[in-house]
Formats: C-alpha cells, structure tokens, sequence
C-alpha cells in the first residue's frame, strides 16, 4: 500500500457532487422542477448529445475516459423520456455532426440548433408531460464571445426552438450548459417556467445536472456574476475588446459594486442569487467587538425538501472622500443538508480592517494606505446581494489607516474614472467621473535602490542540492557554486512536452542540463489545468467542473476534498504543479476565458482559490495561480495594455491573489500576457516584488505564460528580454525549446555582461526556483526516496478505449513516405500505421504538418512506437507555412512495429510522413 490513496470511485462521486451544487436555480414557477415521477419529458436541443464537459484551450484539453451527458444520465435515472422526439433529434445530429473547428482557439461558441416545426413540437406536447430545453455554449482561448447570435446571445434556431416548445407545453425549464453567463433577456420573452444553469461540470456533469434535474439533489447553487438585462448595462463594456489597450474605466465598479449603488433596474438576477426546491428562514445576532464584527445566523428550513443554503454577509461603507460601493462581500458559508424543520447557526468573524477602502489620490490625507474613512458601517446578511437585509453597523469617528504602503503600478496614462456622487433629482447616488491619480515615484531608482546583494562565485564546492535539503549545506553556499551560464539555463523553461518529464504535459523547470542535474537539482513538471490535468500525449485524466461551476457552490470544504483528489492525481502522474486555479475577475461577461475563472468578485475568487490549493497541498502538491494580473480579454492578450487605477488593482484585480497566498499558501504564480500600465507583467517589478513579494510575502517562483513577451519601460514587448523578466523577479521563461543552447535566443547572458541586470538579481531568480523544487514531490523522488507508485489507485474507473484504425502496413526499406490522404486530424483522433522493419537499425521519421491559427495556439501531435511515446511535436500557428519535424527510433529487435499518431488538438494538417534508415535520412 502507497503513502496516498486515491479512490477513483470517490473521486467520480465528489466531481458529480460540485457539479451538483453549483447548478444555479433562476426561476421555478409551480415547481415544474424536480420532474415528477411518472411524468414523460420531452428533451429538445442538439446539446442533449454534445455535452460541454469544459471550455477548450489549455484549460480545457483534458483527455478523459468517458463524459456523460445530460440525457445519458436522465436515462440512467430512470426519467420517462419521449424517445420518439429523441431519435428525431438523433438522426438530424448523425447528418449534422458536431464542428470542432479548425483548431486551437476556433471551435464554434456552439453548435447549429435543429429547426424544428410546429408539428414536432406539438405532437411532442401530446405525447409529454413537461419539456427540458438544452441550450449550450462552449468558451476558450484566444477568442472572446460576441454579442451576436449562436455566441452571448441566442441564435435564431434557439430563439423558435424556446418559441415553440413554451407555447405548446404547459411546464418548459430550461437547462443552461455553459462556462459562463449569456444574455437572459428571452426569459421574460418566452417565460419558461424553470430555468436552470448547469454550467460545464466536467466528467461526471451530466450526472450531477440530473441529479438537480430529478430532486435528487435540491439547487443550492448560487451566481457568482450579476446578470444584467443588456450586454451595453455592463460598465466595462464600453472598454471591453480593443487591439492595443483595455481602459478600466469603471475602477472598483465591476459587477454587482456598480449595479447596487447605481443601477438596481437593470439587473435580471442579482450577485448571488439561486433558487432552492425548499425554503429557508434566517436570524441574525450583530455583536461588535474592538476589531470585528461576530454575526450568528441561525438558518432554518422551512420547506418540504432536504437543501442547503448560502449566506452571504455584505458590507456598507460610507461614502466619504474616496466613494465606495453600496455593497461588498466580507463572507460567505454554506449550511449542511438541512432536513424539513432542522436548523444550524452559522458563525461569522469579519475583521474591521477588511473594510477598508485604498487611497491612491491622499484626498483622505493618506495616499497609497488603506483607511478606514470616518462614518457609519453597515453590515447585511443574506441570501444573495439584494436580498441580505440589515444585521448590524458601527460608527468611525475619525479616518483609521489601516495598512501604510507606497504607490505601486500606477498609471501613466490619463483617464476618467466612475465615482459615485450625489443624485441630482433623487435621494441616491449617480455615477459621475474623476482623473485618476497617475504615477508619481522613479521605478528605475526603486529597482536600482533595492537590487539585492552578489553571492561571490566560488566554484564547485561539491556541494549538491540534497545537503540544502537536508540542512547540511546552506543554500548561499549552494548558489555559490553555479556559473552564470548554470543560472541562465535555469531560468528557461522548457516544453511544450519536454522528454525530460511527465510525457504531454506543458514544461519542464529547474534542473534543464546534464550539469544542473549532477549539481543535484531535479526537474518539476507543471501540467496545464484548471479543470483537470492536460496531457497532449493521450494520457486520461479526470475532468473538474470549471472554475465558474466551482465557485457557485459556495462550499469551501466540498471544493476542499476535491482537489484533494487532484493532487493526489497530480503526484500519481510525477506532476508537481498544476497550472490553476486562474483567479482572474470576470470584468466582462464577453471574456472567452471566464469559464476558467471564477466570478466578478474578489473575496469569492481568493477563497475559492485557497480551497483548491489547502486540497492540493495534502498530497505535497501545489497549483499555480494565474493570470497575475488583469487579464481579463482574450482578443490581443498578448499585446494588450490594461490601464488600471492602482485602486482598482489593490482592491479587485489583486486581491484574490493576495487571499490565494496569504490562506492558501501559495508558492507559485504565472503572470500574464499582456502589459499593465505600459509595462508587460513579465517583467514589471512592482507587481511581481514591491506588492508580491515585499508586500504580500510571497516566497516562491513567478514564471512566465507561454511564449509571453516582456518589455523595457517605453518599449514593445519582446519574446527574448529576459533580463528585464529576471529584473521584475520573474523567475522562470515559459517556454524553449533547449535551455542549455539558448534555443530561444533570449538576453539574460547579454544583459548580465551589459549591467542591465546584476548577479546578484539573477542568483535571486535561481534561488527561489530552488526553494520551490525543496518545497515539491519532485526532490524525494529525484532523490529515489519515493517509490514509483506511492500513489496507490483504487475504484478504478471504467476507462474508454481509444481505436486508431490500421492505415495500412508497409515495409521500411531505405526510404518510405506513408499516405496520409485519409487521416482524421481532429482533436482527439488517431491513426495507425504498421511497420515492416528491413533492419534491426535506427529509423528517421520526418513528419510534415502546418497549421493556419492563432501564433500562440498550441497544437500537439503524439507519435507512439508500439505503445511506447518517442515524441510529441506541439506547434503554434505556422500561418500557413509547412513546418518538418525529425526524429530518430530504434533499433528494434522485433521485424514489426506499430506507429500509432494521437491528435490533442483540431487545426493541424499532416503534408507527409517519411520514414528512412537513419544513415540513409541523413545523405
């Protein structure tokens, strides 16, 4: 028996239970919803057979053993289907199959609905009780949603679909399977009578939809977005989208902060808000101490169904010189499941310095501290935003600075901003408009003023990086041994699918080189996530719900004990790191990589985010929080500026990270794309050490997205300035080719022998990725302390078998091209080649592929020989052009092999495979 179980079967159960409570109930009008026993039900809409598991891109390429859909597990459930209507439905998808696109970042946001006439639907209303719409979208990399039909809005087909049904069935609910929220504006046009959000819930999603579907479970999921009644209602919607520059205009007043204070009309549903099958009573106790507040909230239920319920505590500022938001979530928790009559009291513990506002103008007399301005205090307790009626307040009698800092990341660029001021015509508050404070400070004299001290070289010492980790050796003397080309190849990553790890996983970090290797330092692995583990190379794993899924259960403990399965996943395939949770803010609806994230609020977000990782971290490994900061479009991430107020920043776009780090231990992050205030965030050194570090405490590795760009203040940003990355205390390059050749060409050498970065800087880099390898799996097992398998894997899952038809079989003389004309490159396909070996000799095999897509789009193909992966070739948008990958095998002993090609993503096409002897390859 391993150190560490891990239970499949539980791991199943625990994915279906998230999926489950994160279903958000709207509206359920004379309780169509749960479907009565004995009642047939009518399944419309194409998705019923497409269920979305995920979004697409590195957050969503999980390969897994099976994805059970909506009607599969209604079925399973035993629920009286119209399988008439069904194998309508059936036919029209064989004929029409499902468009994955042209690859990576260009799947459809969904699939073409099957008309249907009046007569269908009629005979179907005669035949059922009850209707159950499906209407689905995908989400994904590299692109955003549109406010168009088939994307945010409904498409024409989906429109006369809800038409037709809700005029001809008396009982319609509507079942969202989504990665984030759409326009709901046809809800008061068609008025179903139920509608219900079920997001992408992963493996197990299907089950768990239809576990709500049927009342097995009772909705407790609640929305972690406000849902306004236009796309134009959202601030942020103005600056959303742009090719060169992303303007925050709306600062602090993302999401349920500008519609409480100034815009209660517009909103369909509140921050919050999701119905229950049973009702709920709550009292609240208010007692203030010197610091905090304590509130008790004893919950009861007072309905005919066992459910669970969220209660969310709100804070009220005053409105003061800064201006604040009507309301801001200071908590958050979830009852048990509470049986008809039962009760439980919830304890609530909000520190008074948590409600502070940040002063990044000094209008309160403090610039750059958080101050708790003078007035009245209120707290709200409640079930959703708009509904927590008051429990309590205390009074300020003079402006309190709660935290002393000094100005980070401001702008430098002039703009408006919103603040709330007094209404003219009405008692109440409007949005009016103030210049944001701009930067002030020398950020070169800041870096140079705080550049840390050289550890003087000293050779080898024989000192290896186990003595450091046994404490025997310090890890000064360690770093005093490497050579300033040791440090440069440390600070490269490398990947896509290095060899030198976990095969189809994203990099490979730390000890790149044969010499880092023998002075001791083992190579971690990262695999991309957050809804699972991705391996390009066919590798199953288990598919999460997503992080919006996620984070409407509200249920730290359950989102506890699922990651912990993760982790124990993560350390079963000797990956150290999973790249998530992405803890991004969901400033606009239309971001194509929302479904990663969380919500529009901060507090959610960081607590969500410290579950995952406190689950992570009981199997010894970790997750890597992203995208540090404010990436919050997909359009140009790459070259986008976001211009933010240093307010906004603090109290929104960074502190879900600072929650992830301070209560969830977090040890590393990934920064961003783009640029923030001019700087890209690879390299911006108030972010990644004045606030992460000094600040914050941070004391871990900050590594680079992939393929990311970084800048000298005042210039574009570029793929090879490495030196202003280690500068900023980035430490790690995400990704090479070869560290030890410099495959990337980046300046980190030059930059050191120019003074642009010190030695000292560049030990620093090296020291913290040193740290971080002490701190992983990867070191015992490095060491040979750990056994291969000290995950044990019980309850095993049923898993699905991947078939690759044989191509054909042909004998490998001196040279043979294999006919590709009929391969399937679609994601997840597979092609099988048999071998005739002439010679027990070494092969070449060159393989000619091309791709028409995004330039950071990330396309992998495995190559397998006889079971065993020899390579994985991940390429990028080649805009057309062929690209030749080269690769020797063998000698084998056996005459045959089989070669067979595992496709991770759509979008790549394969010109030629050429297989030669290698001598005869290479004349």
């Amino acid at each position: 028996m391993g150190k560490f179980t891990l239970d499949m079967k539980k791991y199943a159960a625990l994915g279906r239970a998230v999926s489950a409570e994160s279903a958000v109930l709207l509206k359920n009008d004379h309780q169509v919803l749960p479907v009565k026993k004995g009642r047939r039900v009518s399944i419309f809409g194409r998705i019923q057979f497409n269920y979305y598991n995920s979004g697409t891109g590195s957050g969503g390429m999980v390969n897994t053993t099976y994805v059970t859909g909506i009607l599969d597990a209604l079925k399973a459930a035993d629920v009286d289907i119209d399988w008439e209507l069904t194998e309508v439905y059936k036919k029209w998808v064989h004929e029409h199959p499902f468009d994955q696109g042209r690859g990576w970042g260009q799947e459809p946001w969904s699939q073409p609905e099957m008309p249907i006439s009046d007569e269908i639907v009629e005979a179907a209303s005669r035949r059922s009780d009850m209707a159950i719409v499906i209407i689905g979208r995908t989400a994904g990399e590299d692109q955003d949603n549109k406010e168009e039909g088939g994307s945010y809005l409904l498409s024409d087909l989906e429109e006369q679909m809800l038409g037709k049904v809700c005029r001809y069935f008396k009982r319609t609910a509507v079942v969202l399977n989504v990665g984030n929220i759409i326009d709901m504006s046809w809800v008061g046009k068609y008025n179903p009578q139920s509608v219900l959000y079920v997001w992408q819930g992963g493996m197990e999603g299907g089950n768990g939809a239809a576990d709500v579907l049927t009342g097995k479970v009772n909705p407790s999921g609640k929305l972690t977005d406000t849902i306004a009644g236009r796309i134009r209602d959202y601030p942020s919607t103005a600056n959303f989208g742009g090719e060169k520059e992303a303007v925050y205009a709306e600062d602090i007043y993302v999401g349920y902060r500008y519609f409480e204070t100034v815009a209660k009309d517009r909103v369909l549903y509140p921050f919050g808000f999701g119905l229950s099958y049973t009702r709920f009573s709550a009292a609240t106790r208010f007692e203030e101490e010197k610091d905090r507040i304590l509130l008790s909230v004893e919950v009861t239920n007072i309905g005919q169904y066992a459910g669970k319920e969220v209660i969310q505590i709100y804070a009220a500022a005053p409105q003061g010189r800064l201006g604040k938001p009507s309301r801001s979530l200071a908590a958050f928790d979830k009852t048990g499941l509470l049986q008809p009559g039962e009760s439980q009291k919830l304890e609530f513990s909000v520190k008074k310095k948590e409600l502070a506002s940040y002063d990044d103008s000094g209008c309160t007399g403090y610039k750059a501290c958080y101050v708790l301005e003078a007035g009245r205090y209120e707290l709200y307790a409640g079930s959703d935003v708009r509904s927590a009626v008051p429990a309590g307040g205390f009074e300020v009698a003079e402006t309190i600075v709660t935290e002393r800092w000094q100005e980070v990341l401001a702008p430098v660029r002039p703009f408006d901003r919103l603040k709330p001021v007094p209404a003219d015509t009405a008692v109440g508050l409007e949005m009016g408009e103030e210049a944001v404070p701009l930067r002030t400070i020398n950020l070169q004299e800041r870096i140079k003023a705080n550049r840390p001290a050289e550890i003087p070289y000293k050779g080898n010492l024989g000192i290896r990086l186990e003595q450091v980790y046994d404490g025997s050796a310090s890890l000064e003397a360690f770093i005093s041994q490497l050579t300033e080309e040791d440090m440069a190849c440390m600070v490269r990553g490398e990947g896509m699918c290095s060899p030198k790890v976990t095969p189809g996983t994203a990099a490979a970090f730390g000890g790149v080189t044969h010499r880092l290797q023998e002075l001791g330092i083992p190579v971690g692995c990262c695999a991309d996530g957050p809804s699972g583990i991705r391996m390009d190379c066919g590798t199953h794993a288990f598919s999460l719900p997503i992080g919006t899924a996620v984070a409407a259960t509200f249920n730290i403990p359950l989102v506890e004990e699922l990651f912990e399965m993760l982790g124990l996943e993560l350390r079963k395939s000797h990956i150290d790191t999973l790249l998530g949770p992405g803890m991004n803010i969901h400033r606009n609806p239309l971001n194509g990589r929302n479904f990663e994230y969380f919500s529009e609020d901060p507090h959610l977000s960081g607590k969500m985010a410290a579950a995952q990782l406190r689950g992570m971290h009981r199997s010894g490994t970790t997750g890597t929080i992203k995208h540090f900061a404010a990436n919050n479009q997909e359009f140009k991430r790459n070259d986008i500026d976001s211009i933010v107020s240093e307010r906004a920043l603090r109290e929104i776009y960074m502190k879900g990270f600072e929650i992830a780090i301070k209560e969830g231990a977090a040890f590393l992050v990934m920064s961003t794309y783009g640029a923030l205030n001019g700087l890209w965030t690879a390299g911006s050194y108030d972010l990644l050490t004045t606030v992460l570090r000094n600040e914050w405490g941070f004391d871990g590795i900050v590594m680079t997205d992939w393929w990311a760009k970084i800048n000298d203040e005042g210039e574009q940003g570029r793929l090879d300035n490495t030196a202003a990355m280690i500068r900023g205390q980035n430490d790690v390059y995400m990704v090479v080719n070869d560290s030890l050749s410099n495959s990337g060409g980046d300046n980190t050498l030059e930059g050191l022998a120019a003074g642009v970065i010190t030695r000292g800087e560049l030990q620093r880099a090296a020291a913290n990725i040193l740290k971080a390898l002490m701190r992983l799996p990867v070191m015992e097992r490095f060491l040979g302390r750990l056994s291969q398998d000290d995950v044990t894997v019980t309850g095993q899952l049923e898993a699905g078998q991947n078939e690759a038809l044989l191509s054909s079989f042909s004998e490998v003389g001196e040279k043979l091209i294999l006919d590709v004309s009929a391969v399937n490159t679609d994601r997840g396909s597979e092609a099988l080649f048999g071998l005739e070996l002439s010679e027990q000799a070494e092969y070449t095999i060159a393989i000619k592929v091309r791709a028409v897509s995004f330039e950071l789009a990330q396309l992998p193909l495995s190559i397998f020989i006889n079971q065993h992966l020899i390579k994985v070739i991940t390429i990028n948008g080649s805009k057309g052009e062929w690209i030749t990958n080269s690769f020797d095998f063998g000698p084998y002993k056996n005459k045959h092999a089989y070669m067979r090609l595992f496709f991770g993503q759509s979008g790549m096409e394969l010109g030629e495979i050429k297989i030669s002897l290698k001598d005869a390859a290479e004349q």
